[in-house]
């Protein structure tokens, strides 16, 4: 399974033509964890934004964390905080991941590094 972050899913949104294209080549539908949904929504300014979004995300699954994820973004957070620079949702995000044993298609190899056990992959070529 393949779980995309935040970056992927804006380049995406926006067209991208390398992620559009990726995206479309795929054979398994990849999924999002339920923090990069609330990501992408928390900068929505309008009703027809939020509602562009919905349905942007409307085919995708949604994974949700559990409990043991929880307890690994909290213990990585505090951890790699100050030393990494590591963010409250980068770390729910990675933890999720590793819980769902899932390799997470990012850009951001330096904070979810962090995190033992976890497969990440750069999907398309940014420039």
């Amino acid at each position: 399974m393949r779980l995309l972050d935040t970056a992927i899913m804006i380049d995406i949104e926006r067209g991208f033509p390398p992620a559009v294209a990726w995206l479309a080549s795929v054979q398994e539908p990849p999924s999002l964890p339920c923090f990069v949904v609330m990501e992408l929504a928390q900068d929505v300014k309008s009703k027809g934004q939020l509602a562009k979004l919905k349905k942007m995300v409307n085919g995708f699954p949604i994974v949700w964390p559990q409990p043991d994820d929880c307890k690994l973004a909290l213990s990585t957070f505090l951890r790699y905080r100050l030393s990494h620079n590591l963010d409250l949702l980068d770390a729910l995000i990675g933890a999720c991941a590793v819980g769902a044993n899932a390799t997470l298609c990012t850009f951001n190899l330096k904070h979810y590094k962090v995190f033992a056990g976890l497969n990440t992959e750069q999907p398309y070529k940014k420039k």
